[in-house]
């Protein structure tokens, strides 16, 4: 998946130089948001993390306090957003999904669903280390259900590796009876099996549950499941199928309509920036009648636009 980012590292960079001119950018009356912005946009997070540094030793402050002082809303938490490490990032997230007002299920999906076994076990760690709170227990004391259970399976990051070539029938034939034969749902086969097969092995699995039932897996999710655990099984499936369909589908359905999921859009624009945003934007032209960039310019305005319009990196009219 190398190289699929809009974002990428600058060749020529000096972190003293960048550090100097956000200096300069924040310094005296008013804020050349314009030229923070461009140069945030053109560094990779690995660079921006250097820039930190760099500004503390040159003027013993802490950048991301000084552009906290100096910007504001959405703008404000995008840029900062861009300036904290991606494993940071994440953690951050998933503790504010669970210690705000009520928990944001939205987050454990998105994030739960579509990292890579590795970084959920990283995640898992860099929680206890920042908290010094177990995650798992974070989470299960704030869901219940099946939704808790699935989520509990992801968290172990465990998944199967490669196809299980034996097992592609029988996968297929348990979900089947699990939801289409029985009369009410035998939630636990959906997330036995979806929460520990291999990607690979479960397009398999969804190609023969289609030639089984006549229609796909998601149909089957959505006629007999429902809420979080709905939301749940149909990410984990749609992620299994194509990571970046799934974040070009979660990108429309944040802008799309009356008013912006703004936290959606903000998350999903700077985590993937640096990853498969190419890819994710292909899959959208192909997807929706418009392409992201002209979606993301029609529902945002000023510097935020801006910003997103440059993580975006280009339109696919």
């Amino acid at each position: 998946m190398a190289g699929r980012g809009t974002v990428k590292a600058s060749a020529n960079f000096k972190a003293s130089a960048d550090a100097e001119a956000l200096m300069k950018a924040m310094k005296g009356l008013g804020t050349d948001e314009d030229a923070i912005l461009q140069l945030v946009t053109a560094r990779s997070n690995g660079q921006r993390q250097e820039i930190k540094a760099a500004y503390k030793t040159l003027f013993g402050k802490d950048l991301v306090d000084d552009l906290k002082g100096e910007l504001g809303g959405k703008f404000e938490t995008l840029i900062v957003a861009l300036m904290t490490p991606p494993l940071t990032y994440d953690v951050t997230c998933l503790r504010n999904a669970i210690k705000g007002a009520g928990t944001d299920e939205k987050v454990l999906v998105e994030v739960l669903s579509s990292r890579t076994p590795q970084q959920v076990k990283d995640i898992v760690a860099a929680y206890r280390k920042e908290y010094d709170d177990n995650l798992e227990e974070d989470i299960c004391g704030d869901t219940s259900g099946h939704f808790k259970r699935l989520l509990v399976i992801l968290l172990q990051a465990s998944r199967q590796t490669g196809i299980q070539e034996g097992t592609i029938e029988s996968d297929a034939q348990a979900l089947f009876k699990a939801g289409e034969e029985k009369f009410g749902t035998d939630e636990q086969a959906f997330i036995t099996i979806l929460g520990n097969r291999s990607a690979q092995h479960l397009r398999k699995v969804f190609d023969a549950y289609m030639k089984m039932a006549g229609y796909e897996m998601e149909e089957s999710i959505k006629r007999e499941t429902s809420g979080s655990l709905k939301d749940l099984l149909l990410a984990v499936v749609k992620c299994a199928r194509s990571v970046p369909a799934y974040f070009a589908e979660t990108l429309y359905y944040a802008l799309k309509g009356a008013g912006t999921d703004d936290n959606t859009l903000i998350r999903v624009m700077v985590t993937r920036s640096e990853v498969d945003m190419l890819d994710i934007r292909a899959e959208f032209r192909k997807r929706f009648a418009c392409s992201l960039h002209s979606m993301i310019k029609g529902d945002t305005s000023g510097d935020y636009r801006k910003t997103l319009l440059l993580l975006c990196g280009g339109d696919d009219a």
